[in-house]
């Protein structure tokens, strides 16, 4: 085992000057956050609720209120203290209300991705024993019905969005009966919130995984508090000044945007929330002052612009300008920047960079990214233009963040340095392994995994591969799972080639092989906005991806950019087989995770002929 690294960020790393409440008077759980806000600043604005074309202002004192309202409710229901609530919703305002609410009544709250098929619903409210569940739609009420027959523990459900169809008592139902109870509610809510502490279980979070069965992940109220606690304290560029917002987007139902939920609830700044779906409407009109969101979203972002500017015979331009904004953002690193790239750089925010942080709402200097790794280009790409991304990482395991890059300590290609209070090491296999007070607590109902994990000394294995420098810097190199081991004995790792080759435009996703095969093959899918732009350029009509996957022009295309992958790796890693698919991967497919990532095994099984044809000996 290679030595300990220890957090060298403690003190002085954190943010200066400011002393926060909780520093002060330590809260017992997440249901003091609430309380203690409405407490001592009660017209502080907490939260926007859209109404409208814009956004009606939530204050502690509010919020508190409505969350009392619907947790009252809950005790009218007969919800106790330690009991299992699901809640399936997309991001939205009444997800943290709700999330609030059950907390308030010592609740456990395990979320539900929106898009879940009935099995998963199922498997999620069987093994976590939920007593009662949310669903935001009818569509989703319809779904809980389909396996409620299955679920002996589940008594009660509410749906969000009821209208008139009479399935399932609304949010509205429920807030309505905890009103009309009468008896000393709020009095009881006060007892309950008084008998929480950190060592009670906050959530239960079934990881997405790309193999297997969700496991829960059992988090506590310690957890997220220690998590979020650091994570403000560490980065007061994002949640010290009271301007600062933030426009939640990404599925609260994952453990990022959960994070970053009860971190903007103890600094107390201003969050809103929206969907993928929303985000481009909503982006001007909130004008939040940092963004978060995973790698792919970035990369979207990028590739559009890319592509417009292509449409508009603008390529060039934008191309030049990438360039500009990468060797700015490098020259930060090394000292200043000369004369002559100054002056491209700020021709190209007149022309460009501008256009790129006024479609972000025009505030934005910060952005954090997490679940995958972002890579070095788009790193340099977004500082270069004026939104700096500080790239973190994290797990479920981890409730988030277990390392980040901080504004005053950023290493771009890294992840960052160990959160203060967090320890970091790497086995001789090269495994990253974790300790610290936001590690979580155990698999629900899971004991051998759980061991598998986590030693009886509190590390926890993270199944990642990676390397720290002589400063404390993580670099996550790939997930020990994913090794690729060729038939000649040499160990591959996907990711880095994966990255490089959805770098190119006409790349929606790309899945690499190998696994005692002769040599490493990958198979590409395409991005459909993408190859209709690559037909126009080339004058060629219009037509679907199925229909190109031999074109002889486009798998030239592709090869280029196989090559520009291959310069990083040695000749024995490189691809040497192309296959692309007829279909892009998708979450409503079953390829991908709700954080899009790809899950391999699932992508191995279905395009199983595919791959064999790619090894098949060419004629």
């Amino acid at each position: 085992m290679s030595a300990v690294q220890h957090s060298s960020r403690d003190g002085s790393g954190r943010g200066a000057g400011r002393t926060w409440w909780w520093q002060v008077d330590p809260p017992s759980s997440l249901a003091d956050v609430v309380v203690r806000a409405a407490e001592d600043e009660p017209d502080r604005e907490v939260l926007a609720r859209r109404a409208g074309g814009g956004w009606e202002a939530v204050t502690a004192a509010r919020f508190r209120e409505e969350v009392e309202q619907v947790a009252l409710g809950l005790l009218d229901a007969g919800v106790a203290p330690g009991d299992r609530v699901g809640l399936m919703a997309r991001t939205r305002y009444e997800w943290t209300l709700v999330d609030a609410a059950v907390w308030a009544v010592g609740g456990v709250v395990v979320p539900v991705y929106e898009t879940s098929a009935p099995d998963q619903l199922r498997w999620i409210l069987e093994d976590s024993g939920a007593v009662a569940c949310f669903v935001e739609t009818p569509s989703h009420a319809r779904t809980l019905a389909q396996v409620a027959d299955g679920l002996p523990a589940l008594r009660t459900s509410w749906v969000v969005d009821g209208g008139a169809t009479g399935v399932l008592p609304t949010l509205a139902d429920l807030t309505a009966a905890g009103a009309a109870a009468g008896g000393d509610g709020r009095a009881e809510l006060e007892r309950r919130r008084a008998a929480l502490t950190r060592d009670d279980v906050a959530t239960i979070i079934y990881t997405s995984g790309t193999t297997g069965r969700p496991k829960g992940c059992v988090l506590t109220h310690g957890n997220f508090l220690v998590e979020c606690g650091t994570a403000v304290e560490l980065l007061p560029e994002l949640f010290e000044d009271p301007g600062s917002s933030t426009l939640l987007f990404l599925p609260l139902a994952h453990v990022f945007g959960r994070m970053i939920e009860v971190a903007v609830l103890m600094a107390r700044i201003r969050v809103g929330h929206s969907d993928v779906a929303r985000i481009t409407r909503d982006l001007p009109t909130f004008q939040p002052s940092f963004v978060l969101a995973v790698p792919r979203v970035f990369e979207r972002v990028y590739e559009t612009a890319r592509r417009r500017a292509t449409t508009e015979g603008k390529g060039a331009v934008f191309q030049r300008a990438a360039d500009v904004a990468s060797a700015w953002s490098r020259a930060q690193d090394g000292g200043r920047p000369g004369l002559l790239l100054r002056a491209q750089h700020a021709l190209f925010d007149r022309l460009v960079y501008g256009k790129l942080r006024a479609a972000l709402g025009g505030r934005a200097e910060w952005a954090v990214s997490g679940g995958a790794p972002l890579g070095e280009r788009l790193g340099h790409f977004y500082r270069g233009i004026g939104l700096t991304i500080l790239e973190g990482y994290g797990l479920t395991e981890t409730t988030a963040a277990t390392t980040v890059n901080t504004p005053r300590d950023q290493r771009v290609g890294s992840v960052g340095r160990a959160l203060p209070g967090t320890e970091l090491r790497i086995s001789e296999a090269g495994e990253v392994q974790v300790r610290g007070g936001h590690v979580f607590r155990e698999y629900l109902g899971n004991a051998q995994a759980t061991r598998e994990v986590l030693d009886h000394d509190g590390w926890f294995a993270t199944g990642d591969l990676g390397s720290l420098d002589a400063d404390g810097y993580l670099t996550i190199t790939g997930r020990s799972k994913d090794i690729l081991v060729t038939s000649s004995g040499k160990n591959v790792s996907p990711g880095p080639l994966e990255d490089s080759l959805r770098a190119h435009p006409l790349v929606s996703q790309a899945v690499v092989v190998g696994d005692g095969r002769s040599s490493v093959g990958a198979l590409v899918t395409l991005d459909q906005e993408a190859l209709d732009a690559w037909l126009t350029q080339a004058g060629r009509p219009a037509a679907p991806a199925a229909d190109l996957v031999e074109d002889p022009d486009l798998l030239a295309e592709l090869r280029r950019a196989v090559d520009a992958a291959n310069e990083s790796v040695s000749s024995a890693e490189g691809i040497r087989r192309l296959r692309v698919l007829p279909v892009d991967l998708t979450e409503e497919g079953g390829q991908l995770t709700p954080s899009m990532k790809v899950k391999r095994g699932v992508v191995l099984e279905e395009f199983a002929d595919e791959v064999e044809a790619m090894y098949r000996p060419r004629r």
